[in-house]
């Protein structure tokens, strides 16, 4: 029986964001069966132009077929495209007909614009987590995630984790076995897990709210102090529940979370690329102890410093030898 996967695009949306799942779900069709029906849709149908100026051919997004899944897909202006009513009606409508509503990237959006994730928890590449946010407040925003499923719904971080939210779809229907095979013929890594954290996120991140990003600059310059929700509400000029609300709205996470990430990405460069204690680098970046930066490590990277360090130098290896 087929399996009929509906891609949702717009104007400007991201080529990758459609093509990588994509790839995965052809890929599994031709060398394993899986009988994916890929389709692509958009609200007035036709050709539409990504943002690189590249034309798609696309149907109609219609009310009266049955999907497998939903996948909308997302671009960099997605957050700036409001949905007509119509629209809305028919990702609701939908949603409520098929097996799975997923997203990929700023997709994210679409879905919430919906109503589809008023309660649930859901993801989006990190530089848009705080305007979801702020702009559905309804909306449970994790973006420490690859993806995350809340039921029948889906969502992804940026661009490539749309690959590994497709590899987790096909997971889901065909089981491990396949998406293994499938990863191996994309050439990617089998497979990122919904948990892992999105990489290299608050060392670039750059708020609206100059208050915040006073606050980020200051935490970046003194991360072997204790930076503590009061300490950095003193230099936002701000009370700490004030600061606690806003810096939520620009970022998507809390001061704590931010600061465990901003230990930590300046922690494995370290741990990566040198020999240096485990102790050492943790109480540069400002843990109690090597192993508070253990656990830390293993909450947003899915590996310990060790395994960080020995994947590193195998890689290195494999470098050399080529």
């Amino acid at each position: 029986m087929k399996r009929k996967i509906t891609f949702f695009v717009y104007p400007q949306f991201e080529l990758l964001d459609l093509s990588g799942p994509c790839a995965a779900f052809n890929f599994a069709n031709e060398f394993y069966d899986a009988q994916y029906d890929i389709n692509v849709v958009s609200a007035t149908g036709g050709s539409i132009v990504d943002r690189a100026g590249l034309s798609i051919g696309t149907e109609r997004f219609a009310g009266t077929e049955d999907h497998e899944t939903i996948l909308a897909v997302g671009g960099p202006t997605a957050h700036l495209n409001a949905l007509d009513s119509s629209t809305k009606a028919l990702l609701s409508e939908n949603a409520r007909r098929a097996k799975r509503v997923a997203s990929v990237c700023t997709g994210t959006f679409f879905l919430a614009a919906a109503g589809l994730l008023d309660g649930r928890r859901a993801t989006t590449h990190w530089r848009y987590a705080g305007i979801l946010q702020t702009q559905y407040p309804m909306v449970q925003v994790d973006m420490d995630r690859i993806f995350i499923k809340d039921g029948h719904i889906w969502t992804s971080a940026g661009m490539t984790a749309g690959i590994d939210l497709a590899l987790a779809l096909i997971e889901d229907d065909f089981g491990s076995t396949v998406a293994k095979s499938v990863a191996r013929d994309l050439v990617v890594y089998h497979r990122r897990l919904g948990g892992q954290s999105q990489f290299s996120a608050m060392l670039d991140i750059t708020p609206t709210s100059g208050r915040v990003r006073d606050a980020l600059c200051y935490a970046r310059d003194h991360l072997r102090e204790a930076l503590s929700v009061e300490h950095l509400a003193e230099v936002a000029c701000v009370s700490s529940r004030q600061f606690s609300r806003i810096f939520f709205n620009a970022t998507g996470t809390t001061p704590a979370k931010a600061i465990e990430r901003l230990r930590l990405e300046v922690a494995r460069p370290r741990i990566e690329e040198t020999s240096e204690p485990l102790e050492i680098i943790a109480r540069d970046v400002g843990f109690a102890s090597a192993e508070k930066m253990c656990r830390s490590c293993v909450s947003i990277f899915g590996r310990t410093p060790q395994e960080l360090r020995r994947t590193a130098r195998k890689l290195d290896g494999r470098v050399a030898q080529g």
